[in-house]
């Protein structure tokens, strides 16, 4: 039976959105939480199947490749680094050609591949080298030979190319499932990315703790089987949600309408815009309908570029564009100083994966007389914190602060990440005052050789993973939310893969300044700050710097978070409009004017 809306019409979406054969899509029927819940479905398994690699993945390097501590830190945080820029080409051929669904689909193929090779170098013993004789310290271990070195990180590259058609795209679909023009579906959106890191977080936490328990204790083969056939579950989760998902058309590239707005441009740089906004070259309303568009109206901000929108006679895309094809890149062009700010906390979150792990491997692990507790099983602790650190900002925070604020959200976007900045700073801090307390234990006791335990409790490190967590409710989901909301209605998967490159940016930065440091530290015959041996290493002064590095990444993104300038809302247009009577003909047309 076919719903109505309150005019005694169909119940369409408003918002633009269709269904897989591009037929507009009844409300009732499809979206929100109902379709979600296939969506979310798939992502807290699949991070199961990605976290159970990648959270032991530094110590698969140390103990069963037999690399140091900088390289194998090194080899993860590129490996993460590629799987985190992946995203931008991902968007790029979701927005271009395929469609956020299509995309994924076929990068969800790409990805299980590679998690079968992957699963098949750690099974095979020709695939790895023999294990070290006891008491050897896995630095002096025979090596793996280039062809196992080569099959292996093959296999990591190739779920780096299929995640980067998955991540940028299956959250933008999570948050197309709601309808901007409906009050209550608005309502649902804004703790969308909340619950959304809540689940992820639960399979994440399942593939820390499960996951890397059954690698240290059973073997990598097991450890790695069970993530492979947790990915295909995944996937077919995900398809089984296929006829209730509200999807978008791809609207072209997003990034040639961006340069060809700085080239038109730099080209008329000598001409003088007009003052009424009118003169600039526009498309009518019905144009950008009849193609699943908004239009959006001229704004103040860089004006330099509104030059490209300057009349000369010559329709070239590349020496005239529209003051919308303008405003979007207007849009995603002001968030790149955010985006460049947000790379050091990425550097910071990528230290839980490589030295606060390693760190682990010194400490005593014992709980009761048979139980050892995994290093990687510490990440866990992050996601604990930020699990129980969502449920408490959603539920508490946001009503109470409401309140006081009336912003939906309780606080904005950028207070909220401002407040995640400054806690990976109290983490680094505190993450260098333990280190130094490990390495005070590690001397009073003449405890310095590579295979010594220090006796204290590997449960000294919790604070660090804890704080980091809670620090994260802020910053991850703030970045998320703020990259796709900002980006104009076209750009949603390039604004999402903003997000996830400033992650890749800061895994690569991690492997520069983490070999510089190695590398600086150790000149004029001093020892270094980052040994093999972590038990002569002073990881602590390597922390100190990176409080610091945190510090001025701050101040740098208060001064970027002042100036900035919020797009509005869309649906504030849309209802201001349709109070208009005069203006009623043009429901169609979206106008995204900016306010402080």
């Amino acid at each position: 039976m076919t719903m109505l809306g309150e005019n005694g019409k169909e119940d369409y979406t408003e918002d633009g959105t269709v269904d897989l054969k591009g037929r507009p899509v009844l409300r009732s029927n499809t979206g929100r939480w109902r379709a979600c819940s296939f969506i979310v479905g798939y992502e807290m398994i699949e991070r199961m199947a990605y976290y159970g690699i990648a959270s032991n993945l530094v110590l698969y390097l140390t103990k069963k490749l037999h690399e140091g501590t900088v390289k194998s830190s090194n080899h993860v945080t590129n490996w993460v680094g590629t799987v985190w820029i992946m995203p931008a080409i991902g968007a790029y051929i979701a927005d271009a050609y395929l469609g956020r669904y299509w995309t994924f689909v076929i990068s969800s193929g790409i990805y299980f591949l590679g998690m079968c090779l992957l699963t098949l170098t750690v099974s095979l013993p020709m695939l790895r080298p023999p294990a070290c004789a006891q008491g050897i310290a896995d630095k002096d271990c025979q090596k793996a030979s280039s062809l196992q070195i080569g099959i292996f990180f093959f296999a990591l590259y190739i779920i780096a190319a299929g995640t980067g058609g998955t991540k940028p795209n299956i959250s933008t679909i999570g948050a197309d499932q709601f309808d901007e023009f409906e009050p209550k579906e608005r309502s649902q959106k804004l703790s969308f990315y909340n619950w959304w890191v809540f689940y992820i977080l639960i399979g994440t936490i399942s593939a820390q703790t499960i996951l890397v328990y059954i690698q240290d204790n059973v073997g990598f083969a097991l450890g790695y089987g069970i993530p492979t056939i947790l990915l295909v579950v995944s996937i077919l989760v995900f398809v089984l949600g296929t006829p209730l998902y509200r999807h978008r058309l791809p609207s072209g590239s997003p990034l040639t309408r961006m340069v060809q707005v700085f080239v038109a441009a730099m080209r008329k740089w000598k001409l003088n815009v007009p003052i009424d906004s009118k003169e600039l070259h526009e498309v009518s309303i019905e144009e950008y309908t009849s193609k699943g568009r908004y239009r959006i109206n001229h704004s103040s901000s860089l004006r330099f570029l509104d030059k490209a929108a300057v009349k000369t006679g010559q329709t070239s895309p590349w020496m005239l564009c529209t003051v919308t094809q303008i405003e979007e890149t207007k849009q995603m062009t002001k968030m790149l100083p955010v985006l460049i700010t947000t790379c050091i906390p990425s550097t910071i979150i990528s230290q839980t994966t490589t030295l606060f792990i390693r760190q682990g491997t010194t400490l005593d692990r014992g709980m009761g007389a048979h139980f050892e507790i995994p290093p990687a099983c510490l990440i866990a602790f992050v996601n604990i914190f930020m699990l129980i650190s969502v449920v408490i900002y959603d539920r508490v925070f946001v009503p109470v602060i409401r309140r006081y604020t009336k912003n939906p959200r309780g606080i904005t976007m950028l207070q909220r990440l401002g407040i995640g900045l400054v806690m990976h700073v109290i983490v680094m801090i505190v993450a260098c005052l333990i280190e130094r307390k490990r390495l005070s234990v590690a001397r009073e006791n003449n405890l310095l050789g590579p295979l010594d335990t220090i006796p204290l409790t590997i449960f000294i490190l919790v604070p660090q993973f804890a704080l980091m967590g809670i620090a994260d409710t802020f910053v991850d989901i703030a970045k998320l939310e703020f990259f796709y909301d900002q980006a104009p209605e076209s750009m949603k998967s390039l604004g999402t893969s903003y997000a996830t490159t400033t992650l890749s940016i800061g895994n690569f930065l991690s492997t520069f300044l983490l070999s510089i440091v190695a590398d600086l530290t150790s000149k004029n015959g001093h020892k270094g700050w980052i040994l093999n041996n972590l038990n002569v290493s002073r990881i602590d002064y390597y922390y100190a710097f990176l409080a610091l590095l945190s510090a001025v990444n701050f101040i740098c993104f208060f001064v970027i978070a002042k100036f900035f300038v919020y797009n509005d809302d869309v649906t504030r247009t849309k209802m201001d409009l349709e109070m208009n009577p005069n203006s009623s003909k043009h429901k169609a047309e979206i106008s995204q004017v900016s306010y402080n």
